[in-house]
């Protein structure tokens, strides 16, 4: 359960957080569509980077 959770908001936290960012920078710089995507693909590449490292934190696989 807890590792469920903790993939649901890396997940949604990072790509959410990468959306706001995206449409506070385009509403600075009048770049409507620009950076509200750039955030969104940063957050989920973030999101999914940190799924990656929770799990394998979780399942022992972290050897570094």
């Amino acid at each position: 359960m807890a590792l469920t959770s903790g993939i649901l908001s890396q997940l949604a936290g990072c790509t959410l957080v990468g959306i706001f960012l995206g449409r506070w920078l385009d509403n600075q710089f009048t770049t409507t569509p620009l950076f509200l995507i750039l955030g969104l693909f940063l957050g989920l590449a973030a999101g999914t980077y940190g799924t990656i490292l929770l799990v394998r934190k979780y399942t022992g696989e972290d050897q570094t």
